[in-house]
């Protein structure tokens, strides 16, 4: 007789149930180490819950309506107004000052009494400088500089030579170069100084100035060479090329142009054997010292060529000398 073995029915509700859901035999470990088992999985999703009611409508009152819809046009129209007047804001006019008169100063200056002609410049100078005393003699020569050295006249009338005498006197006065200078830009005037001895006033003070004075002495002593009388007389005076190569060494790059143009005319008209005042050799050292400084174009080209005629004039006097000798 078979006997059957009953298992509960529990067990195999727990059974099927294990193997259906697999992952509910596995263990989780803990930290603690007790066994957590995860919770069954539902079968079917649950129903969603369903929404809540409307509120019922609400009812206003039109009184209500029209003082809310107001009073929000109102706030509106408030609230764009500050802004407009804020972003659009104009400036306050500023207050109109009345204009400033104009006051109009007219200066009056005192004209310059005009000057005579030269005629009569001439004639009343000679007076001045002549009979009149020192402060006269000063004004007569302030005079004639404002008259002939800021624009010298091309056809100056003749200057007596009385009046050139008492320029020349004293040279050293500033308005006495200036004076000699202007006068001599006319050739008929550089005849007139020549005669009144004006050559032998600029070789003999030309040391005694500088600067500017210096140089428009000079000048006046160069003009005065382009008349034969006046050549004549430079070589002629014993103190011409002495003086001549001091101021080539004393002053700027004009007065050393006008110094090598007064020894040019002297070298120039020397005849072969006639006795110099130096010999072309000291010279020539001279003008070379001259050129290495400070000079002009013009002054640089009237060296050059009195070099070349104090050569010559010294390979001349070579000559001459042996010819002498034989």
């Amino acid at each position: 007789m078979k006997t059957q073995t009953h298992q509960p029915k529990h067990l195999k509700t727990q059974l099927f149930s294990c193997g259906f859901f697999r992952h509910c035999a596995q263990t989780v470990l803990s930290p603690t180490g007790a066994t957590l088992h995860s919770p069954p999985l539902p079968l079917t999703t649950p129903s969603p819950t369903p929404p809540p009611p409307p509120p019922p409508p609400r009812f206003f009152k039109p009184d209500q309506c029209e003082s809310s819809t107001s009073s929000a046009s109102s706030s509106s129209s408030t609230t764009s107004q500050s802004f407009t007047q804020w972003r659009f804001s104009l400036p306050s006019p500023s207050p109109t000052l009345p204009p400033t008169p104009q006051i109009h100063i007219q200066m009056h200056f005192p004209q310059p009494d005009p000057l005579p002609n030269l005629e009569e410049l001439f004639h009343i100078s000679e007076l001045h400088l002549s009979t009149g005393s020192e402060p006269d003699q000063t004004n007569a020569l302030h005079l004639l500089e404002r008259s002939l050295v800021p624009n010298p006249p091309q056809n100056q009338p003749p200057c007596p030579p009385n009046l050139i005498r008492h320029v020349i006197t004293n040279l050293r006065a500033k308005p006495s170069t200036k004076i000699l200078f202007a006068l001599c830009l006319s050739e008929a005037n550089r005849r007139v100084a020549v005669e009144a001895g004006a050559v032998g006033a600029v070789v003999e003070s030309a040391t005694e100035l500088d600067g500017a004075p210096a140089e428009r002495a000079l000048a006046a002593l160069e003009l005065m060479c382009t008349v034969a009388e006046g050549a004549e007389e430079v070589r002629a005076h014993a103190l011409a090329v002495p003086v001549m190569v001091t101021m080539m060494g004393k002053t700027g790059a004009r007065g050393k142009e006008y110094a090598i143009g007064v020894l040019a005319v002297v070298y120039g008209g020397v005849a072969v054997g006639e006795q110099q005042n130096a010999p072309p050799e000291e010279v020539a050292r001279a003008v070379e010292l001259a050129l290495q400084g400070e000079c002009s174009a013009r002054g640089r080209r009237k060296g050059a060529q009195l070099l070349k005629m104090l050569q010559q004039l010294s390979e001349t006097e070579a000559e001459a000398e042996a010819e002498d000798a034989n």
